[in-house]
């Protein structure tokens, strides 16, 4: 099991398009301190470097939806990926 199932499947169930969490609230989900390079954007970001697998970006995209840190540094916003057909 990968410490990210648990934030994949907090995504999952959203129906919203578009929210915020906050560090906390991530780590709360995943019950595990997130690593300082959570810190930096580029950690986050769904789109950017797709060859490189990391598995919170992973669970993110298996989610349905594109992470990217906020300008706080402390919070991530989680938007709907429009869907394929």
């Amino acid at each position: 099991m990968n410490v990210y199932d648990p934030l994949r499947d907090y995504l999952k169930a959203q129906k919203r398009p578009e929210f915020v969490l906050s560090f906390e609230q991530i780590e709360a989900i995943i019950d595990a301190a997130l690593p300082r390079a959570a810190q930096r954007a580029s950690w986050w970001e769904t789109l950017r470097s797709p060859q490189e697998k990391m598995p919170q970006r992973e669970a993110c995209l298996e989610a349905g939806y594109i992470a990217t840190r906020q300008a706080d540094g402390k919070s991530v916003k989680f938007k709907k990926m429009p869907v394929r057909r």
